[in-house]
Order: C-alpha cells, then sequence, then structure tokens
C-alpha cells in the first residue's frame, strides 16, 4: 500500500508540474505577444525611443523586453499559476486582473518619478491585448484539465476525517462539480475503529472507512490520498488538529479544515486571531444599500440590451405561438417575488389554453422535486413549446418583469404561492432578493435537481450574493440554455 501511496503523490507533482509549465510558457507567450502587438501598432517597425529624462536611448524595444518581465514577474508574485487555484475560475481571473493592473500602476508610478513619457496608445494596446490573451489562454487550460477531470485524471484524491452525513456530503458535492478535481478515496470516522473491508456507501460507489480520526496517518498509507479534508473539528479538538499539522509535516500532503459554515463565500469569513486562537468572522449578508443599487442598474442595463438584442426572435415566436396553437401569445403566471409580493410572471405560452386545469388529473404523474410539478413529457405541451423550453426562449419576456422592477436578471427560482405556503423558517430566505430570470440553480442542473439541491443553491446565491457572482452565472447560462440539458 505504501508504493501505490507514492506512486499516487507522484503522479499528482508529476501532472501539477507540466500544468504548470504550459502555463508559464502560455503566460511569457501572450504577454510577449501582447507588448510587440502594442509595439508595432503604435510606432510600425520603426525603432523609436523613450522620452525621458533620466536615461538616454531608451529603446521602445527595450522597454517592450522590460515591460513583459516584469509583467510576467507580478503574475508569478500574485500566485496565478499556484496549484491551489488551477481550476479555480473567477479566484485565478481575480489574480491575473490585479496582477496586471498593479502591473501598469507600477508603470505610471516610474514613469512620474524618472520623468519618463511612455506613449500612451502603446500602453492602452497592451493592457487589455495582454489581459485577454490571458484570460483567454487560462480558460482553454482549464478546460483542458475539466476534461481531462472528467475522466478521472489530473484529480486530486481525498481522505475526509469526519461524520458519516459530513462525507455523504462533500462526496456527492464533490461528484456534482467534477471539475473541482477532488474525489473521495477514504473516510475515517470519529469513533470508529479499523476493520478490514468496511465501506461506506454513497450514490452506488463504496468509500473505504480506515479507522478513526486518530487514524489519519495509517489512513493515508492505506488510501494513497493526497488531500486530508478535516471536519471533525469537535472531535479532534485544538490539540488533536495541532498535533495532526505535526504529524503530517514530513509527508506530501495538504491539510484542509472545513469549519461548518455551510454556504457562506469567502468575501464573508475573515480569519482573525483573538486570544491565541485563530477564529473565523462570519459578516452579516447584505440586501440594501450600494451592493442593491448597482444590482438594479445592472438589471435595467442588460434588460434593455437584452431585449433590443432579441426583439426580432421574440416576434418570431409570437407568431410561431399564435399560429400553432389556439390562444394568448403571451402566458401570466402569478409568482412570489421579494418579501412575499406576488407579481404576474411573463412567458410565451408553450402549452394548450386552459393547461393549468389539467395539473390536478396529471399530478399521479408528477416528477418534478419537492412542492414543484413537472414532467418531462407533458402532454399539455406544444409542439412549438417543447423547442422554446428546450433552449428556455419562452422566458425571453420576464426581461420585461425585470423592467418593471418586480425580477432581476440573477436570482432564485421565482416560486409558485402554493410552493411558498409549504416554505419552512429557512426555504423563505429566498424571499429576501428578487427572483431571478436565470440563477443558480439554472446553471446547475435546471429541472434535474433534486428539490433539496435547488433550495441549497437558491439559499447559498440569497447568502453570497455579489456582482461578480452575478457575471458569472451570466455567462454559464449562455452554454447551459445552448446545450439545452435539464429543461423540460
Amino acid at each position: 500500500m505504501m508504493g501505490l501511496a507514492e506512486s499516487q503523490h507522484s503522479s499528482r507533482s508529476v501532472w501539477q508540474r507540466r500544468y504548470m509549465a504550459g502555463l508559464w510558457l502560455s503566460d511569457a507567450a501572450v504577454v510577449g505577444l501582447a507588448v510587440g502587438v502594442a509595439q508595432i501598432a503604435r510606432f510600425g517597425t520603426e525603432t523609436r525611443e523613450v522620452t525621458t529624462a533620466a536615461f538616454s536611448g531608451l529603446s521602445y524595444t527595450a522597454a517592450s523586453v522590460a515591460m513583459a518581465l516584469l509583467w510576467l514577474s507580478m503574475l508569478t508574485i500574485h500566485r496565478t499559476r499556484s496549484a491551489r487555484v488551477i481550476g479555480g475560475g473567477a479566484e485565478e481571473y481575480r489574480r491575473i486582473a490585479v496582477a496586471t493592473l498593479q502591473l501598469f500602476g507600477l508603470v505610471a508610478i516610474v514613469s512620474m518619478l524618472f520623468h519618463l513619457e511612455i506613449a500612451r496608445g502603446y500602453l492602452a494596446i497592451a493592457f487589455p491585448v495582454g489581459l485577454f490573451g490571458l484570460s483567454l489562454s487560462r480558460w482553454i487550460a482549464r478546460k483542458v484539465v475539466s476534461r481531462q477531470r472528467a475522466v478521472g485524471k489530473c484529480s486530486t484524491s481525498v481522505l475526509v476525517v469526519g461524520s458519516r452525513q459530513s462525507v455523504l456530503t462533500m462526496t456527492r458535492n464533490f461528484s456534482r462539480d467534477a471539475g473541482s478535481g477532488y474525489r473521495v478515496v477514504g473516510v475515517c470516522l470519529p469513533g470508529h475503529g479499523f476493520r478490514d473491508d468496511d465501506n461506506m456507501v454513497v450514490d452506488g460507489r463504496a468509500i473505504p472507512v480506515l479507522g478513526d480520526e486518530y487514524s489519519v496517518v495509517h489512513a493515508l498509507r492505506q488510501c494513497g490520498a493526497d488531500t486530508v479534508v478535516v471536519t471533525a473539528t469537535e472531535h479532534l479538538g485544538h490539540e488533536g488538529i495541532r498535533s495532526l499539522v505535526w504529524e503530517l509535516e514530513p509527508h506530501d500532503v495538504d491539510l484542509v479544515v472545513a469549519p461548518g459554515v455551510v454556504d457562506v463565500a469567502g468575501p464573508r469569513l475573515e480569519m482573525r486571531p483573538v486570544a491565541g486562537f485563530p477564529l473565523i468572522h462570519v459578516e452579516k449578508p447584505r440586501y440594501h444599500g450600494a451592493k442593491r443599487f448597482g444590482k438594479s442598474a445592472f438589471d435595467l442595463c442588460f434588460s434593455l440590451i437584452a431585449l433590443a438584442a432579441v426583439s426580432p426572435v421574440m416576434v418570431a415566436i409570437a407568431i410561431a405561438v399564435k399560429a400553432t396553437s389556439k390562444g394568448p401569445v403571451l402566458y401570466k403566471s402569478e409568482r412570489i417575488g421579494l418579501d412575499g409580493k406576488p407579481f404576474q410572471m411573463l412567458k410565451f405560452r408553450t402549452m394548450v389554453d386552459g393547461a393549468d386545469k389539467q395539473v390536478e388529473a396529471l399530478f399521479g404523474n408528477n416528477e418534478g422535486a419537492g412542492v414543484l410539478f413537472k414532467m418531462k413529457h407533458d402532454p399539455r405541451v406544444t409542439p412549438v413549446g417543447r423547442i422554446l423550453r428546450k433552449f428556455s426562449l419562452d422566458e425571453l419576456p420576464q426581461f420585461l418583469n425585470v423592467l418593471r422592477r418586480e425580477m432581476s436578471v440573477v436570482g432564485p427560482r421565482p416560486p409558485l404561492r402554493r410552493e411558498v405556503e409549504a416554505y419552512d423558517g429557512e426555504v423563505r430566505r429566498r424571499l429576501l432578493v428578487k427572483p431571478g430570470l436565470t440563477g443558480l440553480w439554472q446553471v446547475s442542473g435546471r429541472s434535474d435537481l433534486s428539490w433539496d439541491e435547488t433550495v441549497r443553491l437558491d439559499l447559498s446565491y440569497v447568502e453570497n450574493w455579489s456582482m461578480t457572482q452575478d457575471l458569472l452565472i451570466v455567462g454559464k447560462t449562455i452554454r447551459a440554455v445552448t446545450a439545452g440539458s435539464g429543461a423540460y
């Protein structure tokens, strides 16, 4: 078993080294291309010198080389190629943007101190070309890694130290987000002695139970994991965690401690040392003030642009709906919005006229999750409606709801009154923000999600909503709608 563990650690080190070396080469190529394009576009092939009172004979070629080296250094300083952010998405892009912004801020300061008059056109070309190129190259690299992880390669094997419920939750979440590359290969359950052939079955997959919270090093030798995730902090205590850190120090293993705070994003968590203890402070979610104003402004601008862009498509859909079935073009459905206020949500009609009256007769065939009514092969859906639903084209009129300030572009799924009446105290938190035309539920499986998963994703959005997250969800929605999966 020891040989297997060493082999897995070696395998992880090899692919990570190759990946980071590939990133370094792509960064160098993109940065070199950016400064080269900027120099040629601004000055052509002629030799030009930077106007300066401090140096003489400083050519733009030398300045471009210095800029490229400094740019690559800033990317290294900000750890944009760290294994911690491989496939990390937003965090990886954020580090690239911060490194690039700081670079050009540094260039501005140096220019002022040494009276360098660098052509503004040169910088105006190098900055966006480089930032776009770096982001694009990282996106391509992430896609390559995601495909590898989908077939079990380039993954991080995880040993979870925690209760059965925490293992169950983590394993399912890691499986759903295959792009993260985490795969649970072993478990240590508090108070559980080691027994041969003892397994814990999660969604049909057997995961070996390798002892209790004090058997971590032995378990690592058995399963060859390269990351230990600890959720059983109440069993280990601060002395047990400290001892575990020391035990794992000689091994090539990462240690991650789950704080037990579910679905709260990083910006709301702050580590502060108090009386020698590292305490995690959880900031309260903010639903008012500048953040809400920014979200409202985004909703207005995005909806106006979207309606202008898709208006020809909406006209064609309206004609198709009217020509192929009797009834109105638009279907109005009462939904519950912000703070429990009802409103009429607009959609293109995708069912036969009077379909609502047939719900009770079809309820025995309900395939929806929780209080939702869904049927994959609903007989009330028209042929045109089936196409509209597959690609979510029936939801385009909801941009009008956004302009009427009843909905947001991104938010929780708009609930029916009967759904809200069945909510418990926890689920009612979905009503703290406006329902959305799209949301985490839309980009994470749509109608294929269970009721519990739909609620969890909506509550996660409510707890952590931000403009950055909204933009990422909009981008993912376009891909999800184009694929047409999970919609019926």
